[in-house]
């Protein structure tokens, strides 16, 4: 498909891959049709929020972002990647007001529940590739229910950094605004670590570091990760808990509130409604076509713990053997001048869920360490290339 194409159901019909390890091989990706938008969020300051011990609130409003204009789109499929403290994504030309609106009002109410500021900014994928750099797509399929959006070509990078310039920002919409955050929730308690740390990692390439080079190292890091296949993957059933009244029940009803509704009435509902879950999930009784060992099994599938967008990013849970490998051969890329690379080890990973219908397997759970994931990840990474 020639990237002046207009289409709508570009991303729909794009090819997918399987296997992790080809994740930055570019015969993977295809160019996005040139009027397609880009937007691009960011928490400002979430690394003050992390030493506040936010992290759970900075993780939903970048989740917001993504839910907001699913919601909006009416579920259509669309590419995004989650970043820990904010979120890309592209929409078809038809679709860019609707995500400009929803990328607004998330912002305002990022602003007004969670006393955070969200950055945000959307361009045109022929703006992007007036800079030099282009937005290529790829579809990863972790599991049988859903496919998860790769970024490769520069300009997603262009974006973020552009937007925090203020060369592509949009601003907020009118106070009061409420985008339509249905099905975002935070109900699971924190996922321990099983074999040492949970290991944030962001690997970006080098300055100047030849194309091939930085593939090359993405795919070193991968095959060490999966060497013993699942070995690093955070969420298993053993890490699965829920308990009642659940650490986010109160992040769920600022974004399930209605205009106009009291925040104590809807935490009382939202009270009743996660207690009915927590029923349901400890019992393991289906209820009608629900099953809760079928739906416990599609959430560990379904968890987003690596990605790729234009910088490889993994949460993983790691022996002290694995960490100590994964570290030592970045450590080699970097001083080669092939990678940037920033870590952050905790002892336990967090998710952020967004389900449209417990009924339908496409659910999504974004992963991230517990305590500043790939926001402090991030941080490293900047701190090393600082002079």
């Amino acid at each position: 498909m020639d990237s002046s194409d207009s289409t709508s159901d570009f991303y729909e019909y794009l090819p997918v891959f399987r296997d992790f390890t080809h994740v930055a091989d570019d015969t993977c990706f295809r160019p996005l049709p040139a009027d397609w938008i880009v937007g691009v969020a960011d928490v400002q300051q979430s690394t003050k929020a992390i030493r506040e011990n936010r992290y759970k609130a900075v993780n939903m409003a970048g989740a917001a972002v993504i839910a907001s204009v699913a919601n909006a789109l009416k579920n259509r499929d669309f590419p995004f990647v989650f970043g820990g403290d904010g979120a890309s994504f592209a929409v078809p030309a038809a679709d860019a007001d609707l995500a400009r609106k929803a990328l607004a009002e998330t912002a305002t109410w990022v602003a007004e529940d969670l006393d955070l500021t969200l950055r945000i900014g959307m361009v045109s994928v022929a703006g992007i590739r007036a800079q030099g750099r282009d937005v290529r797509v790829a579809r990863y399929v972790p599991s049988d229910n859903i496919s998860i959006a790769m970024f490769s070509g520069g300009g997603m990078a262009w974006a973020d950094a552009a937007m925090k310039r203020g060369e592509i920002a949009i601003p907020p919409a009118p106070p009061g605004s409420h985008p339509d955050l249905s099905d975002l929730s935070c109900r699971y308690e924190l996922i321990p670590s099983l074999r040492g740390q949970v290991l944030s990692l962001v690997v970006m390439p080098g300055a100047g570091a030849h194309p091939d080079d930085f593939r090359g190292a993405v795919e070193a890091v991968t095959r060490i990760v999966q060497k013993t296949p699942d070995a690093s993957r955070p969420l298993t059933g053993a890490g699965l808990r829920i308990k009642w009244p659940p650490q986010g029940y109160d992040l769920e009803a600022r974004a399930s509130r209605r205009a106009g509704e009291s925040i104590h009435l809807r935490k009382a509902k939202v009270l009743a409604s996660t207690f009915l879950y927590f029923l349901i999930m400890r019992s393991g009784l289906p209820v009608g076509r629900f099953i809760p060992a079928k739906y416990t099994q599609q959430v560990i599938e379904n968890s987003d713990f690596r990605k790729f967008d234009d910088s490889l990013r993994m949460v993983l849970d790691c022996t002290p053997e694995l960490a100590a490998e994964i570290e030592d051969y970045l450590k080699e890329a970097a001083a080669k001048g092939v990678v940037r690379y920033g870590t952050h080890s905790q002892d336990s990973a967090m998710m952020t869920c967004f389900t449209p219908s417990p009924l339908n397997p496409n659910h999504v759970h974004f992963i991230d360490g517990a305590q500043g994931g790939y926001a402090l990840a991030a941080a490293a990474l900047k701190e090393s290339v600082t002079p």
